[in-house]
């Protein structure tokens, strides 16, 4: 691969070696003894240079080396051994030996442009460290690299850790420099670990939570954290699908929108939101279809900690693998306690983290108006007073991704999709007037929300009222039906979202994702009842603060309701019995 090739990298990828045969997943438990080694492996170094004509450099990457006894060191000289725990800072010429547990690119968030290849690399004493390929000596090493084998490197250079990248303990990280010489380590007799797991519970999670980037030395000594910590636990939900036998995960909205959300628990602990991103959504896809059974346990490396509308999340990095059930040993470990111990297991923490913050209307309008605020979700209780005039109830989606549908010639189509004819399925989008104890505001409700308020998808509502009045056209907007009036009065507990249309002031109306259950408050039984979050809206949210980018869908959502309650959708909605 080229240092400026778009291709991604990674030790979970199928990469090619210069026999053209593919490297082995590092996502896959290591298991290297059915694997020859090659008694004639040659050396990988960029000390050798010589000049063509042109006086361009020509580098000479492929150098034999003559091995003494069964050490693997060149015959041309002898390097001190070295452990992780000896590396210092500067260029150094001893000899390192370590297994590589897995690699994978380092983009610059913002610019996405490749800037090398991190590593995690274990040694004998169990030790493991960050190493890093810079972009012009990717071309040399990456070929060579196969994930889970052992290698021999001297004369490298001991750099500071990049604090957005820090995926391990040591503040020192391994660089190749245009003086290092990898090779494969041969000597059977030395053992190395084939990985090594650092996992935190809850509390830890908690304690470390936004603190961003390196965490070390940002907490107590007592409690030295990182974003290198895994997590493992059991699945509870799938998107927002119960684990059930047979569950189909649906492959191509998960590879479209790059993310996935489940539901996770450690064992009689809260239930947390692990959000799985990029290749890491896609192989946990791949490894949850190959089980053969629903898989139920849950490991993911290098996990970061965020908190997202007052609720505890974890997030995979892009130094990420996903493990599941039987793969790894303590997957396999947890899977026999999960054995054990279901009735534990299947309770729900009454105090299930993924509630948002609970706010007044008067907090969300001074929330919005406080300098660095960010796009969030919070819990508000309140009465509608109104079902607003003057503005659709609903819009036309497409029957597929639920983005709003658009008019063709003879048929709608969808952007998103891409497709020029699609099937228009109605959608709530309906503004209520709402009050509490202190303020008046406006909510909008979008999708399922809807109908989580009045009991009935708004297709149904619509569709209804087209068969009593057949001789109306297709362009005739319904007006509001009397399943949304009966609403008028209630006092219910809703899910808000605070957009980047309210922070950057272009609107003051406030997206609701979901109105929770009337017996919510008093029922804590049924995970899927307490689970408040809009998988859509949260997840593309969750992609916008992790990966530093803007998100199309997000703002075409928040854009729609802009426009539709702005006045430039606006058509009178009466108030005729439909529902």
């Amino acid at each position: 691969m080229k240092s400026s090739s778009n291709t991604s990298v990674s030790g979970d990828l199928i990469s090619k070696k210069r026999n053209g045969k593919g490297s082995v997943s590092s996502a896959e438990p290591i298991n290297r003894t059915d694997q020859p080694r090659d008694s004639s492996a040659k050396a990988v170094s960029v000390v050798s240079m010589s000049k063509k004509s042109n006086g361009k450099a020509v580098l000479c990457s492929d150098v034999p080396m003559r091995h003494i006894g069964g050490t693997g060191v060149s015959s041309a000289k002898t390097h001190e051994v070295m452990f992780f725990k000896d590396v210092r800072f500067g260029p150094q010429e001893g000899e390192l030996r370590f297994r590589l547990i897995h690699f994978w690119e380092a983009r610059n968030p913002i610019k996405k442009v490749l800037i090398g290849i991190e590593m995690l690399l274990i040694d004998e004493q169990g030790t493991v460290i960050q190493g890093f390929i810079p972009p012009g000596r990717i071309d040399t090493y990456l070929p060579h690299m196969i994930a889970g084998s052992i290698y021999r490197l001297t004369n490298f250079y001991g750099s500071r850790s990049k604090t957005v990248y820090r995926v391990a303990e040591p503040i020192v990280a391994i660089t190749f420099s245009w003086t290092s010489v990898l090779s494969v380590f041969e000597d059977s007799s030395v053992h190395f670990p084939e990985d090594r797991f650092r996992f935190n519970g809850y509390e830890e999670f908690e304690a470390g939570c936004d603190l961003g980037g390196d965490l070390y030395g940002k907490l107590s000594t007592s409690l030295l954290f990182v974003t290198g910590f895994d997590y493992v636990g059991h699945i509870k939900l799938v998107g927002e699908q119960a684990l059930t036998a047979g569950l189909v995960l649906d492959e191509v909205e998960i590879a479209s929108s790059r993310r996935l959300m489940v539901h996770v628990q450690t064992h009689d602990g809260p239930v947390m939101k692990l959000y799985l991103w990029d290749k890491v959504a896609t192989d946990f896809c791949e490894k949850f279809k190959a089980n053969g059974n629903t898989p139920s346990v849950i490991l993911v490396t290098t996990v970061n900690p965020k908190r997202f509308g007052g609720a505890l999340t974890l997030s995979s990095l892009s130094s990420s693998r996903v493990f599941l059930d039987l793969d790894v040993q303590p997957t396999r470990d947890y899977m026999t306690w999960l054995g054990s111990n279901t009735d534990v297991a299947n309770r729900v923490n009454p105090d299930i983290v993924t509630k948002a913050e609970t706010v007044t209307i008067g907090d969300l309008f001074s929330y919005i108006k406080h300098e660095g605020s960010k796009v969030a979700w919070f819990e508000c209780t309140a009465t509608i007073d109104d079902v607003v005039h003057g503005s659709p109830w609903y819009y036309i989606s497409c029957g597929g991704c639920k983005t709003k549908a658009t008019k063709g010639h003879t048929t709608l189509m969808c952007k998103k999709c891409g497709k020029a004819e699609v099937t228009g399925v109605a959608e709530y989008l309906t503004k209520l007037s709402v009050y509490d104890k202190n303020d008046h505001g406006f909510f909008v409700l979008l999708g399922d929300a809807g109908r989580e308020l009045t009991g009935k998808p708004a297709s149904e509502l619509v569709e209804r009222y087209f068969e009593a009045n057949e001789s109306v056209g297709d362009d005739h907007m319904v007006p509001v039906p009397q399943a949304l009036i009966d609403t008028i009065g209630q006092t219910r507990t809703f899910i808000v979202k605070v957009s980047k249309h309210n922070l950057e002031g272009k609107t003051r109306s406030l997206t609701v994702t979901k109105v929770l259950p009337l017996e919510a408050a008093a029922a804590d039984g049924n995970l899927e009842e307490n689970v408040i979050a809009s998988a859509v809206e949260e997840t593309l949210q969750m992609g916008k603060r992790v990966n530093g980018s803007s998100s199309e869908h997000e703002g075409s959502t928040d854009a729609a309701v802009k426009r539709s309650f702005d006045g430039d959708e606006s058509e009178e909605a009466k108030r005729a019995k439909c529902g």
